[in-house]
Parts: C-alpha cells; sequence; structure tokens
C-alpha cells in the first residue's frame, strides 16, 4: 500500500500544479480514488506542508467546497530554453514563478561543439546562486531545437562529442534528474497546460523563431510521432528558392519564413535604399537576437519595411499552415514562441494565405490566436515536462517521495 500511496501523492500534487487550485471531491475524481482516501492522503499533505488550503470555492447554491493547491515552495523545477544562438536558464516554483534572476547565455550551438557541457556549468552556477537544496529540486527540464529522442535523452542534431546521453551527462554534472524535449514540442506543451490550447482538441501550436516550429496536440494529448521527431515544420520544402536551409536541403518553409530570413531580407532591403528607422541602427552588425527584436520593435511601431517582411514571412507561414489544415482540421493555430511578439502583424497575412490556399470548408472552424504565453512558453515547458515525468515515476528524486 505504501508504493500506492506514494503514487496518488505524485499524482494529486501533479493535478494541483497543472490546475492551480482543485476541491477535494475534484482531486478524487482525477485520480479515480475514494473520497475518503483522497481525503486522507491530502490531509497528509497539509499537515507536512506539500499542499495549503487555499479558501473556499464560490457558492453555486450548496456548501461552499475547500480548495486546496499546492505550495509555492515545496520544491521547484530548473527550466532551460535553448534556441541556436541564445540559451535562458531559470529556477521556478511551483506556480512558474521565477525565483531569482533569469540567466541569458549568448550561445552558438552549431560553431560550438562543447556547448552542452557550457550549459551544465551554467544550470549548477544558477542553482548555486538561489541557495536551493538539490534535494528540493525535482528536475531540470531542457527545451533545445533538432532531433531529440526525450526517452533516450538524445539530441541528435546538437549534442557533440559526449560519454553517454545528453541528459546522463548534464545530470552527471549538476546532481539533479533531467529530462529534455524538442523546443516546439515543449512550447506546446506549456499552451497545452496554461496557454491558449488548454481545453481544446486538436490544435496546432506555430513557434516562430528561428525556425518555424510546430508542435501537434491531437485529442488533447501532445503528438510526437513514433520517434519523437513530429513537427518539422520549418523544413516543408515549399519554394523553389534555391536556398540552402540549416537542414541541409533547400527550398524549406524556413529559408522565407523564419527570423533568419526576415533578417537577411532586411539586410538586403536596406543595401538596396529602402527607407527604415532600421537603416541607422547598425543592424548588420548586431547578433541575431538583438537584430530579430529590433526588427520586430520597428514593425510594433509602424515601420512600413519592417510590417513587409513580417508581413511576408507571415503570409508563407500560412501558406505551410494551409497544408497542415487539409491533413489535420485542427480547431485553432495558436502562433507562439519567440515571434508572438509581431503576433498581430503576423496574423493578417496568415489569415489571407488560409483564404488563398485552404478549402473553405476545412478552414472555416480554424481559429488563429496570438500567445499570451510568447516568448515565456519554452520555460514553462520546461518546467511542465518535469512535471509531467515526476508524476509517471521517471523522476525519482523529490520532496515527495521521501516524505511518503
Amino acid at each position: 500500500m505504501a508504493g500506492k500511496s506514494q503514487l496518488y501523492r505524485k499524482r494529486i500534487v501533479n493535478h494541483l500544479y497543472f490546475s492551480g487550485m482543485l476541491s477535494c471531491a475534484e482531486i478524487s475524481e482525477r485520480i479515480e480514488k475514494s473520497l475518503s482516501l483522497t481525503t486522507k492522503i491530502l490531509n497528509e499533505l497539509v499537515e507536512e506542508g506539500v499542499v495549503v488550503e487555499t479558501g473556499h470555492a464560490p457558492s453555486s447554491g450548496g456548501r461552499r467546497p475547500q480548495m486546496y493547491s499546492l505550495r509555492s515552495d515545496m520544491m521547484y523545477t530548473v527550466s532551460v530554453a535553448i534556441d541556436q544562438f541564445v540559451t535562458r536558464m531559470v529556477v521556478m516554483d511551483m506556480q512558474n514563478r521565477h525565483i531569482g534572476e533569469m540567466e541569458s547565455l549568448e550561445l552558438n550551438l552549431a560553431e560550438n561543439p562543447g556547448a552542452v557541457n557550457i550549459i551544465a556549468d551554467q544550470i549548477r552556477l544558477l542553482i548555486d546562486k538561489t541557495g536551493i537544496d538539490k534535494t528540493r529540486i525535482a528536475g531540470i527540464g531542457i527545451g533545445m531545437p533538432g532531433f531529440i529522442d526525450s526517452k533516450e535523452g538524445v539530441n541528435y542534431s546538437f549534442s557533440g562529442k559526449l560519454h553517454g546521453t545528453l541528459t546522463s551527462f548534464i545530470e552527471s554534472k549538476v546532481g539533479v534528474p533531467v529530462v529534455i524535449d524538442n523546443d516546439s514540442s515543449l512550447v506546446a506543451l506549456a499552451e497545452l497546460k496554461f496557454g491558449a490550447a488548454k481545453g481544446k482538441k486538436n490544435v496546432m501550436v506555430i513557434n516562430v523563431g528561428w525556425g518555424i516550429g510546430l508542435g501537434l496536440i491531437l485529442n488533447n494529448v501532445l503528438f510526437r510521432g513514433d520517434n519523437g521527431f513530429a513537427g518539422e515544420f520549418s523544413h516543408i520544402p515549399l519554394f523553389q528558392n534555391g536556398k540552402l536551409c540549416s537542414c541541409g536541403k533547400s527550398g524549406c518553409l524556413e529559408t522565407e519564413a523564419s527570423l533568419i530570413a526576415v533578417i537577411e531580407k532586411a539586410l538586403e532591403g536596406l543595401a538596396s535604399g529602402r527607407t527604415s528607422v532600421l537603416k541607422k541602427s547598425g543592424l548588420e552588425s548586431l547578433n541575431q537576437e538583438t537584430a530579430a527584436n529590433l526588427i520586430m520593435d520597428a514593425a510594433a511601431k509602424g515601420d512600413r519595411f519592417a510590417v513587409e517582411l513580417l508581413s511576408e514571412a507571415g503570409y508563407n507561414i500560412g501558406r505551410g499552415i494551409a497544408i497542415l489544415i487539409h491533413l489535420l482540421n485542427p480547431g485553432l493555430v495558436v502562433i507562439s514562441g519567440r515571434g508572438a511578439f509581431a503576433g498581430k502583424i503576423l496574423q493578417a497575412p496568415i489569415q489571407q494565405a488560409l483564404n488563398e490556399h485552404s478549402i473553405p470548408r476545412l478552414a472555416a472552424n480554424t481559429a488563429i490566436v496570438i500567445s499570451d504565453l510568447g516568448y515565456e512558453a519554452q520555460l514553462i515547458g520546461g518546467a511542465a515536462l518535469v512535471m509531467e515525468k515526476y508524476e509517471k515515476g521517471i523522476i525519482k528524486k523529490n520532496k515527495i517521495q521521501e516524505a511518503a
């Protein structure tokens, strides 16, 4: 019974983390156990300071039920959001609030074979800086680009030369369990659990960044494919432009619609004499991160050239989305990730492309929305991944297990 009790405790913690606040009856229904057993375990968790009583639910005509939530500091997660050029990391509590400052590190993955070693060192320093004991950290959730086998903890695109898996390498250096997934899958997981896709059945989450990522939510579940490689939207061959893509092929969606493509077109336009506030920005000498932010900021302020650049990218993304709508018939498309900052500018040309390239009956009921999570989505997804694995027993080192 001790083993089962531990499992129920994990399930309760998991449901409270993802829901924020629940009544005993709601928890009982979700873990599919009797009200008496659920009450017993909840009382134990309250006594241990893991769960707190958070008042009563609004009145619906009868007795108002007591509500419960996790104590925000009962344990923590470390979330690491890696892209091709920038790595961000932060410690989060059980309400996904940042503990201390988020650390940001410029790191070109393709040009730095020792990137994983650098990231591991930075994670260790981050944890040390917070002063949080490692036994109170449920795990480290890492999202990064590339072909990732999340079960094996391997990134086939950006691992460098490691002895063992990427996850085991970082675990050995930091001393905390590590889980990993593709960056766009984690963006979709964040939207599913906490964002625009919550409660929706079939959703496509478009991660606009240095590539054009895709997270697929089918029947309320994140779909990763047989090997975990589903969602390589960036590499749909849509163009006969002869432009080499990062995947080694040419004509991929990424070559015309990613933020890298937007920066390249901005530089070409400025060199040919286009009028823009970007002309005096020294765009050609800036790193990718700063250049992309400048272009999106200029567009948000109404700069015509910057708006044209992002509108063209949006239209091309819409062409790709039209193909996906014909295949999957989703009810919702969420524009998320770094590019969500320019979401309002992208939204109209995406819709225009759908009007031109989709069968009306298929696209009529597909809504296009801009994520409220935006650039924070990948960090939230990393924390959510830790808690998903925690419930399934993949992450074993945690306070709840010790208390059980």
